[in-house]
């Protein structure tokens, strides 16, 4: 310390007009707007969702990808489903979680912007003989009385909570729930790799995550839980094409040069190979929060073990 300096009270730093330090003496929680965060967090995202006609040329290759993934029995093992039970699938693509939920219960109503998606899904249910599946083909932001959508026992929305307001899309999906609501939202860069997109020299910023959705639940009045789906690190193809193709969708417009880095990348990740395998050692697993909540009679919400 310099002779003569003069330290000031730690309580009289914050009146110092260039003192680091801020003053949130006055600041709570209801002081926070989550959704104006999003949106920033939104705008600053390295990513871009894909349209109702992006879905629909991939339709086919997401519902063969999807088939054997172990999300599909994470999500299910803690839906309180019962055979009196009807459920409404949000965003629910090719059937991924529907099919299976259709063999428990006593109906499935499939909501998706995807016209494809939604073809597929009934040809899969065709031939698996499954008949209790009624498709509508909407989105997040249409009038869903007005096709026909009533509420149902319980509403999920696997992996479907990108949507631009995401505060109505949450009131929306409480609306139309009975006795449950699931939902699944990203953590962090899932279900991203940072490593792909460096390989690949394009910046990256994973956008909201499910901190948001959560939040945004808790200025509803709904305190929901929270429990986290981890996937597998160690990921396994029949060839390394596949494994291209499966990476690839993370990227619009990607150039003959970029595919060529990419598959590059992929080697480089590879743990073993050979003529009818490849094992890909993802550097960043994917990891999904499971948010849910109960209804009770009231329509109040409550946090409880289904």
């Amino acid at each position: 310390m310099c002779t003569g300096e003069r330290l000031l009270p730690i309580d009289k730093i914050k009146d110092t007009p260039d003192s680091f330090m801020t003053d949130f003496s006055l600041k709570t929680y209801a002081d926070i707007d989550w959704t104006v965060l999003r949106e920033n967090a939104l705008k600053k995202k390295g990513w871009q969702n894909k349209n109702a006609k992006e879905w629909d040329g991939k339709a086919r290759s997401f519902a063969g990808r999807n088939k054997s993934s172990a999300y599909i029995e994470l999500f299910l093992s803690h839906l309180p489903l019962q055979q009196d039970m009807t459920v409404l699938d949000i965003g629910s693509g090719p059937g991924t979680l529907a099919l299976p939920i259709a063999k428990k219960v006593k109906s499935v109503t499939a909501v998706d912007f995807s016209r494809s998606m939604l073809d597929t899904l009934e040809e899969l249910a065709g031939a698996e003989r499954i008949g209790n599946i009624n498709t509508v083909h909407c989105a997040w932001e249409d009038d869903w009385q007005a096709r026909g959508i009533q509420p149902h026992d319980i509403a999920i929305a696997s992996r479907a909570m990108g949507v631009k307001d995401l505060k109505a899309a949450l009131e929306k999906i409480n609306a139309f729930a009975l006795q449950y609501v699931f939902l699944s939202d990203r953590i962090g860069v899932t279900p991203f790799e940072i490593g792909a997109f460096e390989a690949l020299g394009r910046p990256f910023a994973p956008g909201p995550d499910y901190i948001y959705t959560l939040n945004i639940l808790y200025t509803l009045g709904i305190h929901a839980n929270v429990m986290v789906l981890r996937l597998e690190q160690d990921v396994s193809y029949s060839s390394m094409d596949e494994a291209v193709a499966s990476y690839s969708w993370m990227f619009h417009d990607i150039t003959p040069p970029e595919m060529a880095a990419l598959e590059h990348y992929i080697s480089r990740q590879t743990i073993s190979s050979d003529a009818d395998r490849l094992t890909v050692r993802r550097a960043t697993p994917p990891q999904w929060a499971l948010i849910w909540w109960q209804k009770d009679q009231t329509g109040s919400q409550r946090a409880t073990t289904p």
